[in-house]
């Protein structure tokens, strides 16, 4: 065997530590939790010199998954980490990646699918994957993770065929254990051996063609080739589990089982409830009840004839599902392990129950509970055949806590603002927007939240609603936002507001905004009844989201699109986004002797709405409040009228920033002030500068906003980062002096 060395480390940290040592070509990904931290402790082994793995941030996971299939078709070794909603987005890149046979790895922290969000795990993900083509493994623990990163990708190479790596989401992905890994990454890569594609888009001198279209004369082979290499996995997960036995001591099979040489009864649970399982079958040993437990260590493909050599000799059989496949009366377990028991003609008694959704927890008890039904079975006992396990009783006749009344429209419109619009010139003109006068106006989203001390999000959302008069109906994306002030049963809005993901939420609100005109077209609902929906954006929601942005800003749907602008994915832990400054410190942007942090520069989403030509696009930040909120009436004004405004604000985030709350408005300061956030609108494609600090002798250079935080304190302060200060200061130059240029022009 191998020389190998104890650590104690999660799964997540193991699978990242296992494409260390591969030392993959690249590794496309984007962050959702529980998956994240896969790819920021691979990045941070990188900062540190120990690998050379090229890590692209994707725009979304479908993106990743486009990043990886590229490096595949290339001929490269390919990683790739997701979870739930995540690899549904990427799901229309599965059957790409397998129907052209190019293998890759990708390990998947499974978690709740929502809707409703939730971040806990539970196997509604990886169910969805079944019918995409690829391999599947399943790892128990930390130690199996590690292990099945290093066998799946020889697997897959061998098969031609792309492998999940599946397990626990916050269970298997987080807990950490003491674990074996190899001591030397050369014996791993012995081991998993040179990678020689057949074909490779970067073989010049014999070019190939690849995804053709294909009709039904042929789809139906390329589909039966594809089950003929699923079959000859098989063998291929048998041959390199026996091979990394011999290799490190730990043997692994397709099917697991415990004590089930003379079970009556036994219990089927994946994942790592079956270390819990096991422990409640000893208990139940000891009081004479003759039960096992069995798991699968492959999904795909699926191992029947270990199945039924498992339960050959037992009277009933248990099967739990960590999902639902809704009305089918049990889960994707449930119907596979049921469909094999009727293949080999097989007279066992079973029962379903679905269980731990959503992370609930699953105690030796519980697993007692589904083992004794097992065993009641076997006696000849009905019990019922399919059933939740967990879930608790509503209550009749329950209606929610109402907090707080509705705000009339009296309440909602204080005068704060007026808005004029110059019949001849067109020209909008707003008066008001005092800020002692704001307190006129009632809060929309009200304390009670759970958003960190010192957060900008609300600030600068409540400083927004304080411009809007009348009627607001908020859609929130996926983020810190959202996350933070709607936790079930509770909500800290007092209008009303949707959520919907990421990249989803511009087309959500572009379809509650038509229904709005389309009802008041046909009378449905009055036509006097003005509403102003604003999406609020933020947490790199316009980097997923970016593209249905577009799409709704292109048809020019009366809304405002709000994006508070905290320049990561804070709700996920701070990786960066496309708007993190060069060169900062983010969980996916590390520090170190091998790495300087961000590589790109922000991106400039004002300017990219302005190419989009929508009416009205303003950038604000709460340091000057009576243009925040006379910009919010003129945003307001505009949807209502003539189309779409974008609006984008600041916003600190002292927990990732790495700064004290009490600095925040120093912060924004230095960031209007060094034009890093320079403060503008364009109005029907006229550009006017809202604040110059140079006409006011406050114009200061980049450095003195980036010494201000933890998080881009080491360019402005060491001389080793000395080349990015220069070139962001040049870029912050160029886009103020562009922007300066256009308010000059009386046509930009």
């Amino acid at each position: 065997m191998v020389e190998q060395t104890v650590v104690y480390d999660s799964g997540n940290e193991l699978a990242a530590y296992a494409a260390k040592q591969i030392n993959y070509h690249m590794m496309g990904y984007f962050p959702i939790t529980p998956s994240t931290q896969i790819a920021e402790h691979l990045d941070l082994l990188k900062s540190a010199g120990l690998h050379d793995v090229k890590l692209i941030p994707g725009d979304g996971e479908h993106g990743a998954a486009g990043i990886c299939y590229g490096g595949t078709v290339a001929g490269g070794r390919v990683f790739n980490a997701t979870s739930a909603n995540g690899l549904l987005y990427a799901l229309e890149q599965f059957p790409v990646q397998s129907g052209t046979r190019m293998p890759m790895v990708l390990n998947l922290a499974c978690r709740t699918v929502s809707g409703p969000l939730s971040i806990k795990g539970d196997h509604s993900d990886i169910m969805y994957t079944l019918n995409t083509g690829w391999i599947t493994l399943y790892a128990q623990t930390p130690q199996a993770v590690y292990d099945m990163n290093i066998i799946g990708l020889k697997v897959a190479e061998k098969a031609l065929l792309p492998i999940i790596i599946g397990f626990d989401g916050f269970f298997t992905s987080h807990q950490k254990r003491r674990t074996y890994v190899i001591t030397h990454d050369e014996d791993v890569q012995g081991f998993v051996g040179e990678y020689h594609p057949p074909y490779s888009a970067l073989d010049v001198e014999h070019p190939a063609t690849f995804g053709s279209y294909m009709n039904e004369p042929d789809l139906i082979n390329n589909k039966y080739q594809l089950h003929l290499a699923m079959e000859e996995s098989r063998n291929i997960i048998d041959d390199v589990f026996k091979e990394f036995g011999d290799l490190t001591g730990r043997y692994y099979t397709a099917v697991e089982s415990y004590k089930m040489e003379d079970a009556e009864a036994a219990l089927f649970i994946l994942g790592s409830s079956y270390g819990t399982a096991k422990v409640a079958v000893d208990e139940l040993r000891e009081e004479g009840k003759k039960v096992g437990v069995f798991t699968i260590n492959a999904i795909r493909p699926w191992p029947k004839e270990g199945i039924y050599d498992a339960v050959k000799n037992i009277k009933a059989l248990m099967i739990a599902d960590r999902q639902d496949s809704y009305g089918a009366g049990g889960g994707n377990m449930s119907l596979e392990v049921k469909a094999t028991l009727q293949d080999y003609k097989m007279a066992i008694d079973t029962a379903s129950r679905v269980y731990g959704l959503s992370g609930k927890d699953f105690y030796v008890s519980d697993a007692k509970v589904l083992l004794e039904e097992a065993y009641a079975m076997s006696q000849n006992k009905q019990i019922t055949k399919f059933d939740y396990f967990g879930q608790y009783p509503g209550k009749e006749g329950y209606n929610p806590h109402q907090y707080f009344k509705p705000l009339t429209l009296e309440e909602q419109s204080p005068g704060i603002t007026a808005v004029t619009e110059n019949e001849e010139t067109g020209k909008i003109t707003v008066k008001g927007g005092i800020p002692i006068q704001s307190t006129k106006m009632p809060k929309r989203i009200v304390g009670g939240h759970g958003a960190c001390p010192g957060c900008g999000i609300f600030t600068n959302l409540n400083i927004l609603l304080k411009g809007i008069e009348g009627y607001v109906v908020l859609l929130f994306q996926t983020g810190c936002g959202m996350v933070t002030s709607t936790c079930y049963p509770k909500t800290a809005f007092r209008t009303t507001y949707v959520h919907n993901l990421f990249q989803n939420g511009a087309p959500t609100l572009s379809g509650i905004v038509e229904m709005y005109h389309e009802k008041q077209r046909r009378g449905e609902i009055p036509q006097d009844e003005k509403i102003t929906f604003i999406m609020v954006t933020g947490d790199g929601g316009l980097d997923i989201g970016m593209g249905p942005a577009i799409g709704a800003a292109l048809r020019n749907h009366g809304m405002i699109i709000f994006e508070y602008d905290n320049a990561g994915y804070m709700n996920t832990g701070y990786q960066l986004s496309y708007q993190t400054p060069k060169g900062a410190k983010t969980s996916t942007s590390h520090v170190g002797p091998a790495q300087k942090g961000k590589e790109t520069f922000t991106k400039d989403s004002p300017q990219i709405f302005a190419a989009t030509n929508i009416p009205y696009i303003a950038t604000v930040a709460e340091t000057n409040p009576t243009d925040f909120m006379k910009k919010a009436a003129k945003a307001q004004y505009y949807a209502n009228h003539h189309g779409m405004a974008f609006m984008k604000a600041v916003s600190v985030c002292p927990l990732n920033w790495g700064h004290q709350p009490r600095e925040a408005l120093k912060i924004m300061e230095a960031a209007v002030n060094s034009c890093y956030h320079p403060l503008y609108e364009v109005e029907e494609g006229i550009t006017a500068l809202s604040y110059n600090p140079e006409k006011h002798n406050k114009k200061v250079p980049i450095s003195e906003f980036y010494k201000l935080m933890a998080r881009t304190k080491h360019i402005a302060m060491s001389p080793q980062y000395a080349e990015i200060l220069e070139a962001t200061q040049t870029e912050i130059d160029r886009r103020w002096e562009r922007i300066k240029a256009k308010a000059e022009h009386p046509l930009l």
